[in-house]
């Protein structure tokens, strides 16, 4: 607030938007001239006192003839007045303090990204159209209107900004900790390895399922299982070693990997089991706790990954897949049912993109997977119709699905093929709807 004296004799208090407002009208004694003089001397000094001076109200004239502020102590004078070259010099500070923080934020950034966390991050990984990937010889084959895809998932370690968007900004992906995917001791050469060999089984139990579904007579046999990777902190480690060679579980004769892993399944966590075998060309016999699977709720495991010693199969038709370097057992199922596809006359998929995931033993039991969630979203992705999900993972797939899209559980391959069988075929689906 400032006061501003007229000509006319009458105080007006002014605002910094420099409206007035009358307060009191004050005849000036004196002759017009000298009016004049002392006008001008109150315009002058009310422009000397701070623009918003607490407690400036009406002024009046005294009785010597000069006018005084109601209020003296409210008022402060020039020398306390900030000047306008020091506001615009404060005002011309405030881009150089905004570009400080940028570069200070820029800073933090650039330091912080290399440093990892102990997380992975799990993601729709890429989709391969298997029709593309399998294929026979010395027999007759058949085309498909529709096309089976199989999932995978992608997985990164992660900073602590990608741990930010994954845990609060991106519902697709879930964070895994690092010791479920590398465990302490493993190295990432040692994952890649095993799960490729897991590709590279899966792919041999498919083909050898999918003859036998068709009828073919087909064989298989196995000198029993070999630790190929032990997990840190799981139930073996410290009992079995790499190299360790089995061939009895639980009292049972195994002759694969896959008889393996259904035999510690049928025990549940905390059951005591033994396992017979050599151990640097030495017989060797251990007893191990059942601990629970990091991976599928309520699963018991020992903490081993099996491979098949001389796993040798008796095929009377040559089918070859292409795993693309995908690793992993997951894609077992699908391969059957591409396999079965191939050689068969009738059209399974009925013109439908129809994906799937789950392991597939040699009994055709589907078992379950990692990453169901991510798997989903990729098969939206895609837009495919049908999604094939392991009994087990089912409830986790629904939280992934989208309109448009079936979510179907299955616990055997007879379960999948049932539903093929009852599928309209996608032209009647289009006219009808």
């Amino acid at each position: 607030m400032y006061g501003v004296g007229t000509a006319d004799g009458v105080w007006l208090e002014g605002r910094a938007d420099r409206s007035y407002v009358e307060v009191e009208a004050v005849a000036l004694q004196g002759p017009a001239s000298d009016q004049q003089a002392m006008t001008g001397s109150l315009f002058a000094r009310a422009l000397r006192l701070r623009v918003g001076a607490p407690g400036l109200r009406s002024c009046k004239p005294s009785s010597s003839g000069i006018t005084q502020q109601a209020d003296p102590s409210s008022t402060r004078l020039m020398n306390e007045t900030p000047t306008i070259e020091a506001t615009r010099e404060r005002g011309a500070r405030w881009p150089y303090g905004l570009a400080i923080g940028f570069l200070a934020i820029g800073l933090l950034v650039l330091l912080l990204w290399p440093v990892k966390l102990p997380y992975f991050a799990m993601s729709p990984g890429p989709v391969e159209a298997v029709t593309d990937l399998v294929t026979a010889s010395d027999v007759e084959t058949f085309e498909s209107d529709g096309e089976f895809f199989l999932l995978t998932v992608s997985l990164r370690e992660v900073n602590a900004f990608e741990w930010f968007e994954a845990q609060f900004l991106d519902d697709r992906v879930d964070l895994v900790a690092r010791e479920v995917i590398r465990p302490s001791g493993v190295s990432q050469e040692d994952v890649t390895r095993s799960n490729l060999a897991a590709m590279d089984e899966s792919i041999d139990t498919a083909i050898f399922v999918a003859l036998g579904r068709l009828g073919y007579d087909v064989g298989f046999a196995g000198e029993g299982v070999e630790v190929i990777q032990v997990v840190e902190g799981a139930p073996a480690d410290g009992m079995l070693e790499v190299g360790d060679r089995y061939t009895i579980i639980a009292g049972v004769e195994i002759q694969t990997s896959d008889q393996a892993a259904e035999v510690i399944r049928s025990f549940g966590i905390g059951d005591t089991i033994t396992l017979n075998g050599i151990r640097a060309g030495e017989p060797f016999e251990v007893e191990i706790t059942l601990g629970p699977h990091p991976d599928i709720e309520g699963a018991p495991m020992v903490g081993v990954v099996f491979d098949t010693v001389n796993l040798s199969l008796d095929l009377p038709v040559v089918v070859n897949v292409d795993s693309r370097n995908i690793g992993g057992p997951s894609a077992g199922m699908t391969y059957t049912l591409s396999v079965i596809n191939l050689l068969t006359p009738d059209d399974l998929t009925k013109g439908h993109v129809i994906a799937g995931t789950g392991t597939i033993r040699f009994d055709e039991t589907v078992g379950a997977v990692g990453g169901v969630r991510q798997k989903v979203f990729a098969a939206r992705g895609i837009g495919a119709d049908v999604v094939f999900v392991p009994t087990a993972n089912y409830e986790d797939a629904l939280t992934a699905a989208g309109d448009g899209i079936e979510i179907v559980p299955v616990a055997t391959l007879q379960d999948a093929l049932d539903f093929l069988a009852a599928l309209q075929p996608a032209s009647l689906v289009a006219a009808s709807g």
